[in-house]
């Protein structure tokens, strides 16, 4: 919005035209987010507090330090996505497709987990919507985005990392069954890491910031000619949402930093975890997502592994999976764990930025 209208006024006040540059409106983006965020949540939580709307309840067969936590307000995240969706009709050009490809996202994928986590607290326990019901709704709308990019011309081929001008062709129904299991995994895999207070906040700005990076480089044609990379079109639109992320992220952790006083929810993690893996997609880093989600890849694997080789052997790998769990159960405080992961994905981020140069 602030987009199209202020660089109009410039013949007036000269310095709006900064708005036509998208490193100013990123860090516009970021402050938003990050102010809206840090002032708003409070009012939200007075508001379900004020509603009687009941708390986060706790996994039975979680771990015991866990039921200390019972009742913490949830569904934070919908603070997180509207302050990012408001950043974004702010600062962002509103005529590419792709800018309003993400807000469907954030629309689709948070509407699935609200309807889990209004299940959850209304009933009082942690189940919530089927693993088929969350899991059909989620590779609907991954599906949908798939077919999006596929009718805008979008390139179908896989960037490889490491490597200059190496790419793995995909015919068009391919390509949609990989948007899908980008798009799906990613949510996925941040909604199992949303398990300690902290955590996945702390990892997701992180790998928003990286892909911020990846964003404005894909979106720039001589910086992304000289290091190699896809020149997308419009992706330089993604790096003001992606920093709105981080900004939004950071007035989260504020209130969700160990002991955490709210927790993100379904609501949340789902749609931030899509929107990850749509940025992915657009700025033709997909596999690089596997290096800078690193922590998410292992909380996710740690779940798919536990499950299938318990059914398998009747034995389990872990002490209780996601693995933050079984570190909680060797007897680590925490905080530890928290910020050992929030290192491992700082490393793993800046790993993956590595990919721009060693082509």
């Amino acid at each position: 919005m602030l987009y199209h209208l202020l660089p109009s006024l410039q013949e007036y006040i000269s310095w709006l035209n900064v708005f036509r540059y998208i490193t100013f409106r990123s860090v516009c983006g970021f402050l938003f987010s990050f102010l809206f965020v840090l002032f708003l949540l409070p009012i939200f939580l007075n508001w379900l507090k004020k509603e009687g709307i009941g708390g986060q309840p706790i996994r039975e067969l979680g771990p015991k330090g866990h039921e200390g936590k019972k009742g913490t307000p949830t569904m934070g995240g919908a603070v997180v996505v509207v302050g990012v969706i408001f950043s974004l009709l702010l600062f962002t050009d509103l005529s590419l497709g792709l800018v309003w490809l993400v807000v469907f996202v954030l629309f689709g994928f948070g509407a699935i987990g609200f309807v889990d986590d209004w299940k959850k607290i209304t009933k009082q326990n942690s189940l919530g919507l089927s693993e088929k019901q969350k899991f059909l709704a989620q590779c609907l709308l991954a599906a949908l985005v798939g077919l999006f990019l596929f009718l805008k011309g979008f390139p179908t081929e896989i960037s490889l990392p490491f490597a200059k001008n190496l790419v793995l062709p995909l015919g068009g129904l391919f390509f949609i069954l990989f948007c899908m299991v980008v798009v799906v995994g990613s949510s996925n895999a941040v909604n199992l890491t949303d398990g300690l207070d902290g955590l996945a906040i702390g990892s997701i700005i992180s790998i928003a910031a990286t892909y911020g990076v990846f964003a404005y480089v894909a979106g720039h044609v001589r910086i992304s000619d000289y290091l190699g990379v896809h020149y997308v079109p419009g992706a330089g639109e993604l790096a003001i949402i992606l920093a709105s992320l981080v900004g939004a992220g950071l007035g989260f952790l504020w209130y969700n930093s160990y002991p955490a006083q709210v927790f993100m929810g379904d609501l949340g993690a789902l749609a931030i975890g899509a929107l990850l893996g749509v940025s992915a997609l657009i700025v033709k880093h997909e596999l690089v997502l596997i290096v800078a989600g690193g922590i998410l890849v292992i909380e996710a694997l740690s779940v798919l592994i536990q499950r299938y080789y318990f059914k398998l052997t009747g034995k389990r790998v872990f002490k209780m999976a996601p693995i933050h769990h079984h570190f909680e159960l060797l007897g680590w405080a925490e905080p530890k764990i928290i910020v050992r992961f929030w290192i491992i994905s700082l490393v793993l981020s800046l790993v993956s930025l590595s990919t721009l140069k060693l082509r």
